[in-house]
């Protein structure tokens, strides 16, 4: 799904060797393209490769799907030559969630915490639909959240009350999001 591009110690401190740079993509070097981020990447391959030869389709389908994939979990503004160390833990989870959508795998458990942490508030319609993805698949999501909007579209609601995490914590509430609002 994303890529560390790392430097090649025989380049005089540059990310690839002169030779991989001098292939160009529609003019543009992978060095180029990996400092895109994700959301125009897309928007480039769709728009330089509207009708893709036998050979280039399904590379670039697989592109544009791809980077769908991370648009759809909030991802849009991410590069692909961004250091994995710089990446917040809701990020992170975003990420490893848009491979998951990818693979299409049914009958897994998914536990999250908090994948909305750093996501923008305009995103997090995104981020519930893909999680619903995972659950129409046959899979069981369990997400720990604290933002309303997505708890408003849960299945169902288990509310840990005072001390939870460490300390245990107690059931407070358990149903549906209409069943919280009226408690």
């Amino acid at each position: 799904q994303y890529m560390i591009v790392k430097q090649c110690p025989k380049c005089n401190g540059k990310r690839l060797k002169p030779e991989v740079l001098a292939v160009k993509v529609e003019g543009k070097s992978i060095d180029q393209l990996a400092e895109m981020p994700i959301g125009k990447l897309k928007e480039f391959f769709k728009t330089k490769f509207s009708n893709p030869s036998k050979v280039s389709e399904p590379i670039i389908n697989e592109i544009i799907n791809r980077s769908s994939l991370l648009i759809d979990v909030g991802l849009d503004y991410l590069t692909l030559n961004r250091k994995s160390t710089t990446l917040s833990g809701g990020e992170e989870q975003r990420i490893k969630l848009s491979i998951q959508i990818g693979s299409k795998l049914t009958g897994v458990l998914y536990v999250l915490d908090e994948p909305s942490i750093g996501l923008h508030p305009r995103d997090q319609e995104k981020l519930i639909v893909t999680l619903k993805k995972l659950r129409d698949f046959g899979n069981t999501v369990v997400v720990v959240e604290h933002d309303m909007q997505t708890i408003k579209e849960c299945d169902w609601v288990i509310d840990v009350g005072p001390g939870a995490g460490k300390y245990g914590g107690e059931i407070t509430f358990e149903g549906t999001p209409k069943q919280l609002v009226k408690a």
